[in-house]
């Protein structure tokens, strides 16, 4: 997609800016914000310059707009039954659009719908059962379906328009009561104890009136349907969800908010392709693939070249930067989504969205003066939003203060219990207070908000492995591995659950994972939140010691001597780093193995790029002594002249250097008996 021509350009705009005004009318503030500022991000108008916004600028009569055609009052409907409609109820519409902007959503639902409304069941006017008892109904009509046509007749005489907001705000009102009734976050009436008490009497007059839509070939207007996409949602019926959102985007595909709720129901990249197929074909689906690609965690070249080609058209978008900031972390690319971050909160410091993602990657990164600011930046901008509660807490997480740091993200979580980074960070900060079962319940409640979080699966088998319920924790660590494959730290998880389960052959398999997945990301850090983790390189040719070193542990365990010393050769070939591996000899069982790695990962993994080794460690040295063990059982001159190099190179390590010395001495005593010296 390249930069659309001057009349695609301002067509474009057009709808834009319908689409604000109708998000608008419907109270639909978060669409309308996200699509005005899509709006605003387009290039300006080739013909337009300063002057023409000027009070004193010449314009004849015939040039300034009718007050009756300037969209933001009511906007126009094309269908003549609906105009007609909407024109009789249009101050009626304007004092229920009052009340709902007054959050007083009981009042406004009042202006349009009956007042005698029991919570939780709608019941039909008095007309409508004399009607009903007059054989109206088809008889073949089961009971619900009865009811149905009840509330059809109930509610026929009003607009689409005031049908939608007058449900929403009861849907609203539903989750408000919901709210309240759920009292303090991981209380006992919180969670699934409570619901939204709406949902069956909001369902019931929308399949009315969707039913006599059908019935009179009116092809809607596309909220009705949104609505009942959300309720279906609501109802966990996911399947019918997707199917009345994809309706409502075919009908208006300017309401962000029903991209939004279709892509917390796709849950892979499959059901990402197969929905596509179903979705209209304009700009709103492209800014949608990448959008759904980012919350799948997907951080593909392919990604990054759509959203590149989408920014032409939208080259000033906040969102759109966000999401390739969001692209990065996702990437483990922090650097990168630290600098786009920092970017746009200088060009918008009043924008608060997506700022507890930059937290969280400014915690990593281990920058406090940077993390102190914006907390402090935040909370003069919006103290009471999830965001900036998120954002103070992970400065209290970085100061260790964790009893604060869980204050603020309960703080989030009441002012939005949705809220998923809150979730999964209070759940990081349980376990650092060794409140683990807190911390599950957190973590559940994250994957309950959001089952594609790879890291609150994470956490949860973490949690469970400091339980030592090992069963537990590897079915937690393969679902964060299936979210995230490419991620060493899930693989490295799972091994040790199989090692510790006494599972070695699948241990080793894990293991070897964890490596494939390291050639794409440097495995030093953390995948969900712990300082240190390094950023993505297609050509890290390092392997992760610490890996390969329980690789051998397993090779062990398996009584396999050949592979259990080509992975301790592999983990002495990472102190000096590639070079060193590609100088060593070709024919020896660590550089088979390490060709059999490359060709797994499409030759990034041993690929001479001039990286740094690891150096000496603990690990590295563990190796050389146990190496050296191995060349003094064999017994033969050649290994025990290389026994006799390790054991040198040991006491130069500083590990176990008395030990060391000692095979130094059994060495030469062997190699002096047999005449080798």
């Amino acid at each position: 997609m390249s930069s659309l021509p001057t009349k695609d350009l301002e067509a474009l705009r057009l709808l834009l800016q319908n689409a604000v005004v109708k998000c608008s009318e419907r109270c639909l503030y978060q669409s309308a914000k996200w699509v005005a500022e899509l709006l605003t991000s387009l290039p300006p108008p080739e013909h337009s310059s300063p002057t023409d916004t000027e009070v004193d600028s010449p314009m004849s009569e015939d040039t300034i707009p009718s007050p009756l055609t300037v969209p933001g009052i009511l906007s126009h409907n094309d269908n003549p039954r609906e105009a007609r409609l909407e024109a009789a109820e249009a101050h009626k519409y304007l004092l229920a659009k009052t009340y709902f902007d007054c959050r007083e959503y009981d009042r406004c639902a009042a202006v349009f719908l009956p007042t005698t409304i029991p919570k939780g069941q709608m019941a039909p006017p008095p007309s409508a059962t004399k009607q009903s008892a007059n054989g109206k109904a088809k008889g073949k009509a089961t009971a619900m379906s009865q009811s149905v046509a009840i509330d059809d007749d109930a509610y026929s005489h009003l607009s689409q328009k005031a049908l939608f907001l007058s449900l929403y705000s009861k849907y609203m009102s539903g989750e408000k009561r919901k709210a309240e009734e759920s009292e303090y976050i991981l209380g006992p009436a919180d969670g699934g104890a409570t619901a939204n008490k709406e949902l069956a009497s909001i369902a019931r007059v929308l399949e009315a009136r969707l039913q006599l839509l059908q019935d009179t070939d009116d092809p809607g207007q596309g909220w009705l349907e949104y609505l009942y996409g959300i309720v279906q949602a609501k109802s966990k019926n996911d399947v019918a969800a997707k199917e009345w959102l994809v309706k409502s985007l075919h009908l208006f595909p300017f309401n962000w908010g029903v991209w939004q709720e279709l892509g917390t129901l796709i849950g892979s990249s499959d059901e990402l392709i197969t929905i596509g197929s179903q979705l209209p074909r304009n700009i709103m689906s492209y800014i949608f693939h990448i959008y759904a690609n980012q919350e799948l965690f997907v951080a593909t070249e392919q990604v990054f070249d759509s959203l590149k080609e989408i920014k032409r058209v939208f080259p000033a978008s906040a969102f759109l930067r966000t999401q390739k900031a969001l692209l990065y972390y996702h990437a483990k690319d922090f650097e990168k989504a630290e600098r786009i971050f920092s970017k746009t909160v200088q060009q918008d410091p009043h924008r608060i969205d997506d700022l507890d993602t930059y937290s969280n990657i400014l915690y990593v990164m281990v920058k406090p003066a940077k993390l102190a600011f914006l907390a402090q930046l935040s909370s003069a901008v919006d103290k009471f939003r999830p965001e900036t509660c998120c954002v103070v807490g992970n400065y209290y997480a970085m100061k260790s203060e964790h009893e604060k740091a869980v204050m603020y993200f309960r703080r989030a979580l009441t002012l939005d219990r949705s809220f998923l980074s809150a979730w999964t960070l209070m759940g990081h900060e349980y376990v650092e207070m060794k409140n683990t079962q807190a911390a599950i319940e957190c973590y559940r409640r994250a994957v309950d908000v959001n089952r594609k979080d790879y890291r609150a699966w994470y956490g949860l088998g973490q949690t469970y492995e400091v339980l030592e319920m090992h069963y537990y924790a590897l079915h937690y660590y393969r679902r964060a591995a299936a979210l995230s494959p490419y991620d060493p730290k899930m693989w490295t998880a799972v091994g040790s659950c199989f090692a510790k389960m006494n599972r070695p052959l699948q241990a080793v398999k894990a293991y070897k994972r964890a490596l494939v997945a390291g050639s794409y990301y440097d495995s030093a850090g953390s995948s969900f939140g712990s300082q240190g983790q390094g950023r993505p390189s297609s050509q890290n040719a390092l392997m992760d010691p610490e890996v390969l070193w329980e690789c051998a542990k397993m090779f062990d365990k398996l009584g396999d001597a050949d592979e259990r010393k080509a992975y301790l050769e592999l983990v002495l070939a990472q102190e000096e780093g590639p070079e060193a591996q590609a100088a060593e000899d070709e024919d020896s069982p660590a550089a088979s193995l390490r060709r059999s790695m490359t060709s797994a990962t499409g030759g990034s993994v041993g690929a001479a790029d001039k990286q740094q080794g690891v150096g000496v460690t603990v690990t590295t040295s563990k190796a050389r002594l146990w190496l050296c063990r191995i060349e003094l059982a064999e017994a033969n001159e050649t290994s025990l002249r290389r026994a006799r190099d390790l054991a040198n190179e040991l006491c130069q390590d500083g590990y176990e250097v008395e030990e060391a010395k000692g095979l130094g001495r059994q060495i030469r005593a062997l190699m002096d008996a047999a005449g080798w010296v």
